[in-house]
């Protein structure tokens, strides 16, 4: 009986760190917009700031494992490359779709979007249709796409471009879902800290060139230096972190429902600092497409027939 209690101890710790992480990452949007306002950056400069100040943070953190990062990267180049490139350009796209649809819409669509189309991807890879439960979701998620897309079809202060703000969350959540896919099997033989280490530098020198051309000028400030280092630090190192070793004591299924507190932080916030509306087909759009993303990372995978 007592090596059980250190057992359930750590559970429980997992569990704390996953649901903090979901809160952190909740507030990204919400900085992006602050960021953006205060400063005028471009998204992509905006994205690039946030990843290079990870990057360094990181770095720092395994300065004594460099080898082991040269080492990963000659062990699977291809894949680490692949998801760092992918890691930049969907997050560009998110802090876009933010200030182009707004916090809540952006978040709720770019998250709810990635694990659906990853289930709807494994489906058709195995040749199969998906069962009843699974073609539930998917159809779930359409329809809660759909009312969000009609109901904030007009231009508003916080969603100037509503629709390129939607394709902007919805190539987002494609990105996210490709490179989860991509970073899938070099994770097995990778460590976490390792590939986040490697993956953010390289999202960071992907979005270079672009934030170079778009300016990358920041006011010295302490309201923004305060929000980059937020951005940089803790929702990016720091939720890792946490990310990661939550990971160790909590089934990836449960972990994927507990980070679904993301989106629910960012519309509380956007609605309590930015002022952004929430009309009632928004919060039944964003309620079925969040049911339909924790239906799919609940619903045991079919075993494959021959």
């Amino acid at each position: 009986m007592p090596p059980a209690a250190p057992a359930v101890a750590q559970a429980r710790t997992g569990l704390i760190q996953i649901t903090v992480t979901g809160v952190l990452w909740g507030t990204t949007g919400v900085a992006v917009q602050l960021l953006r306002e205060s400063t005028g950056l471009n998204p992509v400069s905006i994205g690039f700031h946030r990843l290079a100040i990870a990057a360094l943070v990181l770095l720092a953190c395994t300065a004594g494992r460099l080898g082991a990062l040269v080492a990963a990267l000659r062990a699977a180049p291809v894949p680490l490359l692949l998801t760092g490139i992918g890691l930049g350009l969907y997050q560009a796209l998110y802090f876009a779709a933010v200030a182009l649809a707004g916090v809540g819409v952006a978040t709720v669509v770019s998250l709810g979007l990635a694990p659906v189309l990853a289930a709807a991807w494994e489906a058709a890879r195995a040749r199969r249709i998906p069962g009843p439960l699974r073609l539930g979701t998917l159809i779930a998620a359409v329809a809660g796409l759909a009312l969000i897309t009609g109901a904030t079809a007009q231009p508003t202060e916080a969603a100037p471009a509503p629709l390129l703000g939607l394709l902007a969350a919805a190539g987002s959540g494609l990105g996210y879902a490709v490179t989860t896919l991509i970073s899938r099997q070099v994770s097995q033989r990778t460590a976490p800290m390792t590939l986040t280490t490697v993956s953010t530098v390289v999202g960071a020198l992907t979005l270079a060139p672009l934030a170079l051309v778009a300016g990358i000028a920041v006011p010295v400030r302490v309201d923004t230096v305060a929000l980059l280092l937020h951005l940089g630090v803790v929702t990016t190192a720091v939720a890792y972190a946490l990310f990661y070793a939550g990971l160790r004591t909590t089934p990836g299924s449960v972990a994927a429902v507990l980070t679904l507190l993301e989106p629910l932080t960012a519309a509380a916030l956007a609605v309590a600092l930015l002022h952004e509306p929430l009309p009632l087909p928004v919060i039944v759009g964003g309620g079925l497409l969040l049911t339909a993303v924790a239906a799919t990372y609940l619903t045991p995978a079919r075993p494959d027939t021959p």
